[in-house]
């Protein structure tokens, strides 16, 4: 598959107006006014569809709101509900098909107030940041935007990018151990610019990922943004309701598992009543045309 410069460029312009609109957002209260796009665009020096594009897909992912004659405001907090795995049960299995990878690109840059407080860095702190296009046996499937601290990766290259698995380059190559990681999962619609590399029509269904991953040490090494083709990739999880050994319920009670006021992800409030832990392991399916 050949990509389009064009379609390359505004996904990355778009990107980073995001993450300008992203700090103004989380430097204010829901309920708070957000500059008019006119503004806006005077301030970041871009078009007024790039930022309209960009705030429209915030308007859809239930970040901003428009009001009709008032402005732009900040959305109300969505309700976030976490998975938590008991007793080391969760496992996440590769997803299916031949992964690879094509590098759209690759720069030094600084982190910037938002990504600097995800990696625990100075906004002035340099990252790397790469945005590579993620293909299943040759189909395009996800495009994914990665910040990584500069001084834990200093050499980092597009070969390691774009062959084989980054996480063995990061420990092979620069002495980065993996850990743990934090990603949440959400709906949202793609961009005229996003459908371009991703081969589906324009604000098509996908799913925004965000991870935030940390070392051995506990160092956050990685900040990821992907969106995934809805159309083509979904999440499977298989849970495991009953307790796991007797007395489960009362060693974990209510602190991180279930409990009077809880709700597990896809259940409705109440259906659950044990507070046994919920057991669980997740894998990504990848449905073929």
């Amino acid at each position: 598959m050949a990509i389009d410069p064009a379609a390359s460029g505004a996904v990355l312009k778009r990107e980073r107006v995001r993450d300008a609109l992203l700090e103004l957002i989380e430097a204010r209260r829901p309920g708070d006014a957000v500059p008019s796009e006119r503004t806006l665009c005077a301030q970041l020096g871009v078009s007024r569809p790039t930022v309209r594009a960009a705030v429209d897909e915030l308007v859809v992912a239930g970040l901003l709101v428009r009001e009709h004659g008032r402005g732009m405001f900040v959305a109300a907090e969505k309700i976030t509900q976490e998975l938590v795995a008991g007793s080391g049960a969760l496992t996440v299995p590769q997803a299916r098909g031949v992964w690879t990878s094509r590098v759209l690109e690759l720069r030094t840059l600084p982190a910037g107030a938002r990504v600097g407080r995800r990696l625990r860095v100075s906004p002035a702190a340099t990252i790397r940041y790469a945005a590579r296009l993620r293909l299943v046996d040759g189909a395009p499937m996800a495009i994914e935007h990665l910040h990584l601290p500069a001084a834990l990766v200093p050499g980092l290259t597009g070969a390691e990018l774009e062959q084989g698995d980054l996480y063995e380059h990061f420990r092979d190559r620069h002495g980065v151990r993996v850990a743990e990681a934090v990603q949440s999962v959400e709906p949202t619609v793609v961009t005229r610019a996003e459908a371009d590399l991703l081969d589906v029509p324009e604000l098509s269904p996908a799913l925004l990922f965000e991870r935030l991953t940390t070392d051995t040490a506990g160092r956050p090494v990685e900040y990821v943004r992907s969106v995934y083709r809805g159309d083509r990739y979904r999440i499977v999880s298989r849970l495991a309701l009953a307790p796991s050994a007797p007395g489960a319920d009362e060693t974990h009670g209510d602190e991180t598992h279930g409990g009077e006021g809880h709700h597990h992800p896809g259940f409705p409030p109440g259906d659950l009543t044990s507070r046994a832990p919920v057991r669980f392991s997740a894998h990504g399916v990848v449905q073929h045309d």
